[in-house]
């Protein structure tokens, strides 16, 4: 089986995709830890948000230490903000592109694949068994992230991640290259009010009510 999770920033994919990969032994890749791996090797070399052009990120990819994906470093909002700009970039997603198709591709140990990211049902991965679209109203996921980034030490305030926030969702909305949108056939959930148990019984119920048909 294979299952494509798209949505914005917080909205809550990531942790809906952990818990299906789980339940179903499925392979989990998280694709934004991708381009934040990019984006935290781009920082530590000088490069600037500002400037950094597509030339020297998509090069980047080719010799990228994807060890840094599961550690707290990548997680910060300057992280954030420079994952967000490469990702806008052909070149960079094209450079990924092939491994995030291997990956779902690959027969493991697991019974399928689950990855989560922006495109993944309307780029990566097409033909996807499932797909969803996770969003959430954005103050909403401005609060969820500033409380997420107060709890890992980090000294921030809501109204800067707000602004932030809406800067990145700007970003992956209206980018020419694979724009952050649901992609046909997904089952949108909303989880401005919903918490996680919520949000994973709703789509649990989707595939299995779909896997009798």
């Amino acid at each position: 089986m294979i299952i494509a999770v798209d949505g914005s920033a917080a909205s809550g994919k990531g942790t809906l995709a952990k818990r299906l990969a789980s339940h179903f032994n499925l392979a989990h890749l998280d694709t934004g830890s991708l381009y934040r791996c990019l984006a935290l090797d781009l920082l530590r070399s000088d490069h600037l948000p500002e400037t950094i052009d597509e030339t020297t990120a998509a090069a980047s990819v080719n010799d990228l230490d994807l060890s840094m994906a599961g550690t707290a470093a990548i997680r910060t909002d300057a992280v954030a903000g420079m994952a967000s700009i490469v990702a806008a970039m052909p070149a960079v997603r094209q450079n990924f592109l092939a491994f995030q198709r291997r990956f779902a591709s690959e027969k493991t140990s697991h019974d399928g694949a689950i990855l989560d990211g922006r495109d993944i049902g309307s780029v990566i991965l097409p033909d996807a068994d499932f797909k969803f679209f996770i969003d959430a109203d954005l103050e909403e996921r401005a609060a969820r992230r500033t409380r997420e980034l107060q709890d890992a030490g980090q000294s921030v305030m809501f109204r800067d991640v707000l602004e932030d926030m809406r800067d990145r969702d700007r970003r992956d909305r209206e980018r020419s290259t694979a724009p952050l949108k649901a992609a046909d056939g997904a089952m949108i959930i909303d989880t401005t009010g919903l918490n996680a148990d919520g949000v994973f019984t709703a789509a649990l119920r989707h595939i299995e009510n779909h896997r009798e048909q």
